[in-house]
């Protein structure tokens, strides 16, 4: 009886990999120009992905990194996840109080509005720029 060799590329794990690291990157692109223009304008980003979550470019290196840990799981890989997670979610924190002390209570108003990590689900239109809800 002749047997087909299965392509591990389509294999279910392969699969939800290239969706995790997909979408990381896509967030991380939707993520960066709209922060670099605030950046640059010296304001808070409160549009686009930052209107749904307020670290979406560590959400995006997360995506990318479950990925990865999906497609090719190695001691190392296994070893340094942990450890990238607890790093990113500190950067975060850091930014956090940063932007407490640089914008104050604007600032505290988006922590209450928009949530770090994880969005919330849609209950209507996003708000504008300049608009809150």
């Amino acid at each position: 009886m002749v047997r087909l060799a299965r392509n591990p590329h389509f294999g279910p794990f392969h699969i939800a990999s290239f969706v995790l690291i997909g979408g990381g990157f896509w967030l991380l692109s939707a993520a960066w120009p709209v922060l670099y223009r605030a950046q640059r304008e010296g304001r808070l980003a409160r549009e686009g992905v930052y209107a749904r979550m307020r670290h979406p470019q560590y959400v995006a290196f997360l995506l990318v990194l479950t990925g990865f840990l999906l497609q090719w799981p190695t001691l190392l890989t296994l070893a340094s996840y942990p450890v990238l997670v607890w790093a990113y979610a500190r950067l975060a924190r850091r930014e956090e109080k940063d932007c407490l002390s640089r914008f104050g209570d604007d600032y505290v108003r988006y922590m209450q509005e928009v949530p770090a990590f994880i969005p919330r689900r849609r209950r209507g239109p996003a708000p504008s720029q300049g608009e809150t809800r």
